[in-house]
C-alpha cells in the first residue's frame, strides 16, 4: 500500500524507518520530514496544520493511508480532512483529540469513565489558582490546559514558580502530586478494540538524576525490568478500554493511538496525562521491539478491524534512545550548526544502533541542527546494559557544537534487570 505519513520528527522518522521495513509498503511519502526521513521516504512540503491541504497531497499521491503523527495537527482536525476524503487515517478526529488537546477535558473523561487519576482543579482566575496551590501544597503540580509541547506542566516546590506558570495560562489544571515511577503505555485501537503496545519509561528533565526543567523527553527505553508483569492487563482493564468506551458512548470514538502516562503510586496506578498520539522518545524504542509489520496494525485502526488481527510479536531485545539536543534546548535552542558522524554510526554501529532525526535539515549539502530536540540515538541488546552501551558508543561518534545530551538514560534499570 502507499503510506503518506505527516510530520517531521523523530517520532515520523520511527515511524517511517518501520514502515520501510514492511513488505506490504509499496511507496512511503513523509511531509514535510527532515533529512534523515529523506533517506526513507519521497519528501513533500505541506503545512501539516491545514486539513484541506494534507487531504489533497493525500488524494495527489493515491495515500492508501495517512498516518498523522503530531498533535497538533489531530487537534486541529485533520484525520477529519483526510477521512472526508475517502481515506483511511490513522489517528483520532479533532474531538477525540481533546483527550490530549484539554486536560480539563481529559479530567472529565476520565471521571465519567472512573478511571484512577489524581485530584484536580480546573482554574481560570488568579483567585482560583491560590485555592488550589493551597488546597493541595507542596509538591505544587500546574499543568496548561492546552497544547504545549510536552512542556506545559511545572513540578516544583516552590510556590512563586508554580504560581507565575499558572498565571501564565490562560486556564490550567493544578492537582496533587503523584509519587511513584512513570511508566508511558500506547494501545493502539479502532474505537472499540483496544492492542496494548510495550510499556516504556521515558525521562523529562533535561539533566542527569532527573535535575533540570522539563522538556519533550531526553531519552526512554523498554521493557521495564522493575515493572510488574501483570501491569499492562491492569492497565487496560482500569484505564484504556475504559477511556475508549466512555469516548464511544459520549459520540465522539477514538480511533488511534491513545498515550497513556502513568505513575504507579502506593495506592496503585493512576493516570497523570492522556496523548492522542505516539510519544516521543518512546515510540523509537517501542517501534525498536515490534516485530509484527507495522502497516497492517495502523490501517486495521484506521478500518475498524483490530478485532481479527493476529496478537502483536514483540522481540526479546531491550531498547534505548538518547536524545542529542541543541545548546539552550529547553530554552529558545540554536539552530543552524552542522551535524558530523552520521556516516560513521551507519557504516560502524547498525543495525544494532541507529539515527532517527528528530530537528535536522539539508543546508548547502549537510546535515545541521533545526530545532530544540535534534536526534534520537537509538540501540537495541540483549538486555538494557548492553542496549545502553550501543546507544553511547553511538552517541559518541556524533559532532554538534554546544550540544547537550543525558548520561544516565536506562542506566538505573539496566542495574536492576
Amino acid at each position: 500500500m502507499k503510506v503518506l505519513v505527516i510530520g517531521g520528527g523523530a517520532r515520523e522518522h520511527a515511524l517511517c524507518r518501520s514502515l520501510s521495513l514492511d513488505s506490504d509498503v509499496s511507496a512511503l511519502h513523509c511531509a514535510p520530514g527532515n533529512a534523515g526521513i529523506a533517506e526513507l521516504a519521497e519528501l513533500h512540503p505541506v503545512d501539516a496544520l491545514d486539513g484541506a491541504a494534507v487531504a489533497a497531497l493525500a488524494t495527489e499521491l493515491g495515500a492508501e493511508l495517512v498516518i498523522v503523527g503530531p498533535e497538533a495537527p489531530l487537534v486541529a482536525g485533520v484525520a477529519d480532512a483526510v477521512r472526508a476524503a475517502g481515506i483511511p487515517c490513522f489517528g483520532p478526529s479533532g474531538e477525540a483529540a481533546q483527550l490530549e488537546g484539554s486536560k480539563a477535558f481529559a479530567k472529565d473523561v476520565m471521571a465519567g469513565a472512573g478511571v484512577p487519576t489524581a485530584r484536580s482543579y480546573v482554574c481560570a482566575t488568579p483567585e482560583e489558582v491560590e485555592e488550589a496551590l493551597d488546597a493541595f501544597g507542596a509538591p505544587y503540580v500546574v499543568k496548561d490546559d492546552g497544547l504545549a509541547a510536552g512542556k506545559g506542566v511545572v513540578v516544583t516546590d516552590d510556590l512563586e514558580a508554580a504560581r507565575a506558570h499558572a498565571n501564565a495560562c490562560d486556564r490550567v489544571v493544578i492537582e496533587e502530586f503523584l509519587d511513584g515511577p512513570e511508566v508511558s503505555l500506547f494501545a493502539i485501537t479502532d474505537g472499540t478494540t483496544v492492542v496494548p503496545l510495550q510499556p516504556a519509561q521515558d525521562f523529562k528533565r533535561a539533566l542527569d538524576g532527573d535535575e533540570g526543567p522539563n522538556t519533550g523527553g531526553m531519552g526512554a527505553y523498554s521493557p521495564l525490568p522493575w515493572a510488574d508483569p501483570k501491569l499492562v492487563g491492569e492497565v487496560m482493564e482500569t484505564v484504556l478500554q475504559p477511556t475508549v468506551d466512555e469516548l464511544r458512548r459520549r459520540g465522539t470514538p477514538f480511533s488511534g493511538l491513545l498515550y497513556a502516562g502513568l505513575a504507579i503510586t502506593g495506592r496503585g496506578v493512576r493516570v497523570i496525562e492522556f496523548n492522542a498520539r505516539f510519544g516521543d522518545p518512546e515510540t523509537q524504542v517501542v517501534l525498536a521491539r515490534l516485530r509484527t509489520p507495522l502497516a497492517g496494525v495502523l490501517l486495521a485502526s484506521a478500518n475498524g478491524t483490530l478485532a481479527d488481527l493476529e496478537p502483536l510479536r514483540w522481540s526479546d531485545e531491550a531498547a534505548v534512545t538518547v536524545v542529542v539536543a541543541s545548546h539552550n534546548y529547553p530554552d529558545t535552542p540554536r539552530t543552524g550548526d552542522p551535524i558530523t558522524g552520521l556516516d560513521e554510526v551507519a557504516a560502524t554501529d547498525a543495525p544494532n544502533a541507529y539515527v532517527l532525526h528528530a530537528g535536522t535539515r539539508h543546508e548547502d549539502g549537510a546535515v545541521v541542527s533545526a530545532g530544540g530536540r535534534v536526534l534520537s540515538v537509538t540501540a537495541v541488546g540483549s538486555g538494557l546494559t548492553e542496549a545502553r552501551e550501543r546507544a553511547y558508543a553511538a552517541v559518541a561518534r556524533i559532532g554538534l557544537e554546544g550540544s547537550q545530551h543525558r548520561t544516565d538514560i536506562a542506566a538505573k534499570a539496566a542495574t536492576e534487570a
